[in-house]
């Protein structure tokens, strides 16, 4: 009965987001408290919530603090060399721009935070997505398909837990599955490809100067109508050019021509940019990349004291610290507000004991003649069980069960290990992976079109490692 009702809830808030019938935060709320009384675990549906809480109040934490500080270094310039050049490779080709946004976040990602890779793909690439009008799901899709890749790197989270649940070695885990991992990460630049290459069908191909002189006669004639002059109505705002090539010649001067124009977080005379702090602000970051990978302090600590050091450095003005919190603000209330949601849905999940038995019946189903085929089995699960799972859930509570089921016939738990980090892709866009909040918040992408799109391209790129994975031997 609890694993009728888990899969039910599960798909039941899924079904809603996506048809848009509730917010993400309403659902993440309401549907597992009712689905707690339907257990008949009302009377303990506050201690559910308040272990959900105190379970992800650290990584509430990480979040806040983390937007405030690399809002700060998005805000005084830090990341502003990064965007130029993602500019001058992209100029306008809508193609361009979307392998651009693959390869970035790819390049970000090893820092092994998602939430940090998505704030800085998204600071830097949606001004082009919004300026040339191009699909932004498209953005958070390749994205969050690009970090799941990379978030099997040791420090990011999985490949630490796969260990330390089977009691092996990360290294031994990972260093094997690179082979595979690139062949995933190349899929999805190939991905960014196709799906460029229709971006550039729909909209053409147009230079950044072309895209900003039809805005300003749209202003202009906007203003000429108002005020009466121009002639009739019947006349039609000219379009920007499409032109067949990459680009005028000048798209080096139209990117910068665009900085000024106002791009979000690029122009070059805004009054936040601390031009003489640059090198201290960027051995901040480093700083603090390296305390995490090396694990000094946790991650939710150093981001508390990295952005206390960043606006007192970079502002020593009450007023002007004052200024910047309450810029990010929005920010920060969306994507901690969704991960204390996110605590109701995952305590109610846990506290009742639905995931459990969830877990219980996907092993039990597993037919004793594909015992020798562990591996693949665990692949193939990775997929679903990661998705509607925390990653703590899963590799803490599943996989345990499936290594001792591929050990009865043979099977390394070595291979199983490897084999559970081919989900990651898919993962990644989890309703229950607080970093997808901030990288739809700051997008400003609806999280069921953000679902609807990336389902299936982060499914097959899973697909694709677990496929390159065993034809090298690996699983």
């Amino acid at each position: 009965m609890l694993t009728i009702l888990g899969f039910a809830m599960i798909a039941t808030f899924l079904v809603l987001i996506m048809m848009k019938k509730m917010s993400p935060i309403a659902a993440l709320v309401l549907i597992p408290a009712l689905f707690c009384v339907f257990v008949g675990k009302g009377a303990h549906l506050g201690d559910y919530v308040i272990e959900g809480v105190g379970n992800l109040a650290p990584t509430a934490a990480m979040l806040m603090f983390a937007i405030v500080y690399f809002g700060v270094m998005i805000d005084v310039g830090l990341f502003d060399p990064i965007v130029r050049g993602i500019l001058r490779f992209c100029k306008a080709d809508p193609l361009r721009i979307v392998v651009g946004t693959a390869v970035l976040a790819a390049i970000v990602s090893l820092d092994g935070d998602g939430s940090t890779t998505f704030m800085i793909t998204v600071s830097a690439m949606y001004p082009l997505y919004k300026r040339l009008k191009m699909s932004l799901v498209v953005m958070t899709g390749v994205a969050a398909t690009a970090n799941g890749v990379m978030n099997t790197l040791p420090w990011g989270g999985p490949t630490a837990r796969a260990a330390t649940a089977l009691k092996l070695d990360a290294g031994d885990i990972f260093v094997p599955m690179i082979p595979a991992l690139a062949v995933g990460l190349l899929f999805v630049i190939v991905l960014s490809y196709f799906l460029g290459l229709r971006e550039r069908r729909r909209l053409g191909v147009l230079t950044l100067d072309d895209v900003l002189v039809e805005e300003k006669e749209q202003e202009s004639e906007t203003v000429l109508v108002g005020a009466g002059v121009g002639g009739s109505g019947d006349e039609k705002v000219r379009t920007a050019k499409v032109t067949g090539g990459s680009g005028s010649g000048t798209d080096a001067d139209a990117a910068e021509d665009a900085e000024d124009d106002g791009f979000k977080g690029l122009d070059p005379n805004r009054p936040t940019l601390r031009p003489k702090l640059y090198w201290f602000n960027a051995a901040l970051t480093v700083a603090l990349l390296t305390a995490m990978i090396m694990e000094w302090l946790p991650i939710p600590v150093l981001f508390i004291i990295g952005a206390a050091l960043a606006l007192t450095v970079n502002f020593p003005h009450m007023k002007d610290q004052k200024a910047r919190i309450a810029a990010h603000a929005d920010n920060v209330l969306n994507v901690s507000g969704m991960v204390f949601a996110a605590a109701v849905f995952t305590g109610v999940l846990q506290g009742t004991g639905m995931v459990d038995h969830m877990a219980k019946w996907l092993v039990d189903v597993i037919p004793d003649a594909m015992g020798p085929h562990m591996g693949l089995v665990t692949g193939l699960l990775s997929l679903p069980l990661t998705y509607f799972m925390s990653n703590d859930g899963f590799y803490f509570g599943v996989l345990p069960v499936l290594a001792e089921a591929g050990a009865a016939h043979g099977v390394s738990p070595l291979e199983i290990a490897r084999a559970s980090l081919v989900g990651q892709p898919l993962h990644m866009s989890s309703p229950l992976v607080p970093a997808v909040y901030v990288l739809v918040g700051m997008a400003k992408v609806e999280f069921g079109d953000h679902t609807r799109f990336v389902v299936k391209w982060a499914a097959l790129t899973s697909l694709v490692v677990l496929g390159a994975g065993i034809l090298f031997g690996i699983i």
